[in-house]
């Protein structure tokens, strides 16, 4: 099963899949950026690594290796903005028969702002300009992220409460309806990845 958690730069998903993979036993981080970094070292560094297809078909084929190899669940913290790339990705995820939880986390604009601004990390600190400027594609892209994605609100709950939810959503009913509070809309996969709600 893979987890995958989207949403902007600032949403917490890196320091949600942390606490998920801490929580789920046999689960581990699968940070797709190091696809991406792989193929720049290969390919140069002319754009956005997830404008390369090679990307979005290698994603698919890491996680079906992985997940044949050691099984168990994937997490995933990974923003995919541009509804193809997504279709593409869990087509893919899809064919090669793995379930996928989509969830999107959420928060407000000016919470965004502040993680952003105020976050510390290193490498954060180098991107902050570039994460602030790509807040308007978020937006954009938000009423198809709510219909592809189950949404948890994380605004003002820590990391270890948005792993709460996202773990107990996980029992959301065949109906896609959500019996938990802070998880809304979005479809459920089934285990063949397609809408069950």
């Amino acid at each position: 099963m893979i987890l995958w958690l989207n949403g902007t730069f600032g949403a917490g998903k890196t320091t949600t899949a942390r606490e998920l993979t801490s929580r789920i036993p046999e689960s581990r981080l699968f940070d797709t950026e190091q696809v991406g970094y792989m193929l720049w070292h290969v390919l140069g560094k002319p754009r956005d690594f997830q404008d390369l297809p090679p990307w979005r078909g290698l994603v698919v084929e890491t996680a079906r290796q992985v997940l044949d190899h050691v099984g168990g669940t994937l997490v995933v913290p990974q923003t995919v903005l541009d509804e193809r790339y997504w279709h593409e990705i869990r087509t893919g995820l899809t064919k090669a028969g793995i379930p996928v939880r989509h969830y999107l986390l959420h928060t407000d604009h000016d919470t965004l702002v502040h993680r952003i601004e105020t976050d510390t990390d290193p490498e954060s600190i180098g991107a902050r300009q570039w994460r602030l400027d790509h807040l308007a594609d978020y937006r954009r892209a938000l009423p198809w992220l709510r219909e592809a994605a189950e949404t948890v609100d994380t605004t003002g709950i820590p990391p270890s409460r948005v792993a709460e939810l996202v773990i107990a959503g996980l029992g959301v009913g065949s109906s896609g309806a959500s019996v938990v509070p802070g998880v809304s809309g979005g479809p459920a996969t089934g285990s063949t990845g397609s809408p069950t709600g």
